[in-house]
């Protein structure tokens, strides 16, 4: 018999949580132990017996979890993930350092996606855990409750989860797409839906066919395509489906993975041996005092070398200081072959304050012509307006620019430039 017990979280300490203890058997339909909700946060002590001998698997609020499907030309997964927060860094809320990525291994969607990611802040994810660990109760899986609602390729799947202190709704739109809303919120989806129809019918465009899989009565569906599926209790819903074949992902990935806990022989061992360590080190006197200032320095000259190393590629997460010179030739390689890395990066430091003064131009890649000591740029910005003023600036220096083609996409304007040193351009034209 194996026994799992299933706690949804809130978003907020005072917020509902949902628990339900269920026999997890060879059978499609997991038996149901016993279940219940507590007031608080406060409140998760009460399930510490409970999670005793059991496996613990957590729900959290896909409100706090926002689903982002991307399409990356990257050879490797490493590469596209280290990637990904960047190119999404203008479409969330905060500053990507405060935001914490997990990722699916999911094959290609219709649309040629290939990077499926789970964006939540650090604050709400060490919030999460907090609970967790005062309460004494340890998982090692996290999961939005979005992904745990029935996936249908027929259209939506939605069911309803109501406390005495508010109604969500729960919607999976597709395999990686879904949201969780209060009551008020899906009423005004709701309402703007219908708004957005009525509109389409006076302009006799074709209207909008979404079809709902309702697991619980739904208000405010009129003008939804409705299938009702047999009514259940939400938490057994999301129980049957937790592990299905589709949601093998798990938030507690990276930083926040479960250790693994080291058994009591060993850890006494440990302690008796960071004891000895500890004498010898007071034994060793003024020559380990020496030593360690020494370290401190070399420390210090390194972190230097590391911070400024990342100045420079700032997408790096890892710079070890014993490879930093391959690491460098590497990222130079990686920018279009570059053999004559003096005048590569002289070029940059001149291109470095004027992307400073148009800050809403980004560049995308970067491509050195060593024969024609030439670079070219590929960038996007929100409007034709910066690619102006980033070509009026690079005219005050001693650069030469010419602007290529310029495009106008849904989320922004993308657009080329060839830079050369002024000096280069003459001679070349001579």
């Amino acid at each position: 018999m194996t026994e799992t017990l299933f706690i949804r979280l809130g978003s907020q300490a005072q917020d509902t949580i949902h628990w339900l203890i269920v026999n997890e058997t060879s059978s499609d339909e997991p038996e149901i132990i016993a279940s219940g909700n507590l007031s608080s946060a406060l409140q998760l002590n009460e399930l510490n017996s409970k999670a005793e001998q059991r496996q613990v698997k957590v729900l959290v609020p896909g409100c706090d979890v926002l689903l982002k499907s991307l399409k990356i030309p990257a050879k490797s997964n490493r590469a596209m993930r280290l990637a990904a927060p960047y190119m999404l860094e203008d479409s969330v809320a905060e500053d990507v350092e405060q935001l914490f990525f997990a990722y699916a291994d999911l094959p290609n969607d219709g649309d040629g996606n290939n990077c499926f990611s789970a964006i939540v802040s650090h604050s709400q994810m060490q919030q999460w855990l907090l609970w967790l660990a005062d309460a004494e109760i340890q998982t090692a899986f996290m999961l939005p409750d979005t992904l745990t609602i029935p996936y249908s390729d027929k259209g939506w799947s939605v069911i309803t989860l109501n406390d005495d202190k508010q109604e969500q709704v729960i919607v999976r739109q597709d395999i990686w797409q879904g949201f969780t809303a209060d009551s008020s919120t899906w009423e005004l989806y709701a309402a703007n839906f219908s708004t957005e129809q009525d509109e389409r019918e006076e302009d006799n465009d074709t209207l909008i066919d979404v079809s709902i899989q309702t697991y619980s009565p739904l208000a405010y569906s009129e003008n939804f395509n409705l299938s009702a599926m047999p009514e259940e209790l939400p938490l057994a819903l999301m129980a049957k489906n937790y592990s299905s074949k589709l949601n093998k992902f798990n938030l507690l990935q990276g930083q926040y993975k479960l250790k693994e806990v080291k058994n009591q022989a060993k850890q006494q061992w440990l302690l008796v041996a960071g004891i000895g360590l500890f004498a010898l080190l007071l034994n060793l006197g003024q020559k380990g005092v020496t030593l360690w200032q020494l370290n401190a320095e070399q420390e210090i000259v390194q972190q230097n070398i590391i911070t400024q190393y990342k100045e420079s590629f700032p997408k790096t997460k890892k710079v070890r200081i014993t490879t930093i010179k391959s690491q460098l030739k590497r990222e130079l390689a990686l920018m279009g072959g570059i053999s004559d890395n003096d005048d590569f990066l002289a070029l940059l430091a001149k291109l470095q304050p004027v992307f400073a003064q148009v800050p809403g131009l980004k560049p995308e890649s970067l491509k050195f012509d060593s024969k024609r000591q030439e670079l070219r740029l590929q960038a996007k910005a929100k409007d034709y307006q910066a690619f102006e003023k980033f070509s009026m600036a690079l005219a005050k220096t001693d650069l030469t620019v010419k602007q290529g083609s310029q495009s106008n996409q849904d989320d922004g304007v993308t657009g080329s430039f060839t830079i050369t040193n002024r000096a280069n351009g003459n001679k070349g034209a001579s």
